[in-house]
């Protein structure tokens, strides 16, 4: 392996908050993952008239929202939603709080809601729910991971890249305390 290659490679292991996480899903991994939800989306909107718009939702969907944008072969607007339900938690508090609004006007456009995870679902079913009432054309929902055995409210999702086990996850935009977005790859925590 090359300098460079060596540079770019995930760790294998990784600390954060005085925790030790291993590799769980590394960039190629993902990266191939993304660019077949970007392919699927292309596909199902190459015939609109107007182009899509993903709704990322702040802040763990940045990294997400930005590779799947530069991977789609149709053209796209971004908008962002902000919420906030785990605080520096490892679990969701199950309350939602309303940080930020999106900005553009939804009404009449074919709408796709980017989320780095859904565990509970009630984070991804109040966005719905709320851009629903902006009466937009089509309304579906992209999340890069999926937790089925945490869900505890039921949501239709369009377009899942991976369905993992009730695990805590960093990387790829996923935090804890606001820390370790910023890792190429997902982690979990040695543990689990």
């Amino acid at each position: 392996m090359d300098t460079a290659t060596a540079t770019l490679s995930a760790p294998e292991t990784v600390f954060c908050q005085n925790e030790r996480f291993r590799l769980y899903l590394d960039e190629p991994t993902i990266r191939a993952r993304v660019n077949e939800l970007a392919g699927q989306i292309s596909e199902d909107y190459a015939d609109t008239e107007t182009p899509p718009i993903l709704i990322g939702v702040l802040n763990g969907a940045f990294m997400f929202v930005a590779d799947l944008m530069r991977a789609l072969s149709i053209d796209c607007e971004v908008d962002f939603y902000k919420l906030s339900s785990y605080a520096a938690a490892k679990v969701s508090a199950g309350a939602v709080t309303e940080l930020k609004h999106v900005d553009a006007d939804l009404e009449g456009r074919h709408v796709i809601v980017v989320e780095d995870i859904v565990d509970t679902g009630i984070s991804m079913r109040y966005i719905l729910d709320r851009i629903g009432e902006m009466n937009p054309a089509t309304l579906r929902a992209a999340t890069l991971l999926r937790k089925p055995e945490a869900a505890q409210v039921e949501v239709h999702l369009d377009y899942v890249g991976f369905d993992i086990k009730n695990l805590f996850v960093i990387g790829y935009g996923l935090d804890y305390g606001q820390l370790a977005r910023n890792l190429r790859a997902i982690y979990i925590l040695d543990a689990e």
